[in-house]
């Protein structure tokens, strides 16, 4: 008897299978990140970035980490200040991301009853991963401001990153960044709603940017939270709980509410300015692909 033709599509099928099993596998939010960072179009990575190559970029004023050797004393000795003779990049860069895992990034407008847009930690968790997955495609290392994942290229990575931003949560309203691992000379991104004690943050990025420390701030909120949309009697609560407070005219607040944001809003702005940073406002129900390529064009004008 003669035996049945080999279908030609076997291997395809196989290997179609085999990739559809191990997409599976990843998390949730990585899909949706590595989807999304298709769509950012990259252009050619020999980009003129600080870095150990022979050829001079420019003179920058030394920052506290610099060794002594860089400085250019010829330059140097023309002015007061010491400054360092950078040269064009020719290694990889550091890109250190964190997305605020505070109680109050779980929040996501509601319209008649059901859930009407991501959580602002989903959506500022896509664009990290989105962000990442750029980096790593560009051959630069990236990792998270804490300890739990230290800057590496390569794509496994990304599912490292994934995993744990997938599974932080913290018991409290707010969780400030920790910046006590970041590299001098690094790029920082910070997503939160920023809703906690801009003191703090102001004193972080103070602290990186005396490091040589670039970067960009996204605030994320849900339109619930920009159009203050409440009126009568009224219930605002906190994500974790632990404010309350109940009125019965909430439409009386919205001007007050509207001049606290935007002073909070203009406060984080100079906070950004002072450091050399960049400032921007996400809303959750716009379209991810347009912080993104934000994001992606402010790490390039920060180079």
């Amino acid at each position: 008897m003669t035996p049945p033709a080999a279908d030609p599509r076997g291997p395809a099928l196989g290997l179609r299978r085999k990739a559809e099993a191990e997409a599976q596998a990843l998390p949730p939010v990585l899909l949706a990140a590595q989807a999304l960072a298709r769509t950012v179009q990259m252009g050619h990575h020999g980009r003129r970035r600080a870095g150990v190559g022979e050829e001079f970029w420019q003179y920058r004023p030394v920052h506290q980490g610099d060794e002594a050797r860089f400085i250019d004393w010829r330059r140097s000795g023309r002015s007061d200040t010491q400054y360092i003779r950078q040269r064009e990049m020719q290694q990889a860069q550091t890109l250190y991301l964190w997305v605020d895992s505070g109680a109050s990034m779980q929040f996501s407008g509601m319209v008649e009853g059901r859930k009407a847009r991501p959580m602002k930690s989903e959506r500022a968790q896509v664009l990290a991963l989105a962000l990442a997955a750029l980096a790593v495609r560009a051959g630069e290392r990236v990792g998270l401001t804490g300890a739990q994942a230290s800057p590496r290229p390569g794509k496994g990575q990304l599912m490292t990153l994934a995993q744990i931003l997938s599974a932080a949560a913290a018991q409290s309203d707010y969780d400030p960044p920790d910046t006590a691992s970041v590299r001098a000379q690094s790029k920082v991104v910070l997503l939160s709603d920023f809703l906690g004690d801009p003191q703090d943050i102001e004193r972080r990025i103070g602290h990186l940017s005396g490091r040589g420390v670039t970067g960009v701030m996204m605030q994320v909120l849900d339109p619930v939270e920009e159009g203050f949309p409440f009126d009568g009697r009224t219930v605002f609560e906190s994500m974790a709980g632990a404010v309350r407070f109940e009125t019965r005219s909430a439409g009386d607040l919205r001007a007050r509410y509207h001049d606290r944001l935007a002073g909070r809003r203009a406060h984080l702005a100079r906070i950004a300015q002072a450091a050399g940073w960049q400032f921007s406002t996400h809303h959750t129900g716009e379209a991810a692909q347009a912080a993104l390529l934000w994001l992606h064009n402010a790490l390039e004008r920060g180079r």
